[in-house]
């Protein structure tokens, strides 16, 4: 089974999109949700979310220990994190190393999963430097994901555009005369 990654901005259909991935598999389903309701507006967004979600699914709240949930998963259960975006705000020590963990454990799981974040880095460089650092780090997280990601998608304005692995990209380059 697949681990799927899908990037996106806010409000393009990533959450949505991960829902339908994991129904579609027939397998029980757990999201790991990493968001905490700092402040009401944020409550009403988590409050949303589960509303969304089939009443059979399993929720884990994980803000922190995304290795130690997605870990302790069952075995036959496929995952849905949402978001990754969130983890890494709520996270910014080492992220690095526990991103590649996360990232290689879930490629490892015969169950699949389904993974959302935003992708922050396509707008105008930050005015500050902790909005640019937390643009880099979480930059840098999605790519460890999506190089242990069997397939990933960047969403856009609901519509799903598939992402192939860079070496695939280069090696597809053709230059007029000899290759």
């Amino acid at each position: 089974m697949a681990f799927v990654l899908l990037l996106g901005g806010a409000r393009s259909g990533k959450s949505a999109l991960a829902q339908q991935v994991a129904a579609r598999t027939g397998r029980p389903v757990t999201v790991v949700a990493t968001a905490e309701a700092g402040d009401d507006e944020m409550a009403a967004r988590i409050e949303r979310h589960r509303e969304a979600r089939p009443a059979a699914w399993a929720t884990v709240e994980e803000p922190l220990d995304l290795l130690g949930a997605v870990a302790g998963a069952p075995a036959g259960v496929f995952l849905l994190v949402d978001c990754l975006t969130l983890w890494v705000a709520n996270l910014p020590d080492a992220i690095a190393a526990a991103a590649e963990r996360v990232a290689a454990t879930l490629a490892g799981r015969g169950a699949g999963a389904v993974v959302v974040s935003n992708e922050v880095g396509l707008g105008v460089v930050p005015a500050y430097p902790l909005a640019r650092a937390y643009r880099d780090v979480l930059g840098s997280v999605n790519a460890a994901f999506a190089e242990r990601a069997d397939r990933t998608a960047l969403l856009v304005a609901g519509r799903v555009h598939e992402l192939g692995p860079a070496s695939a990209f280069v090696a597809g380059l053709r230059w007029g005369g000899a290759d």
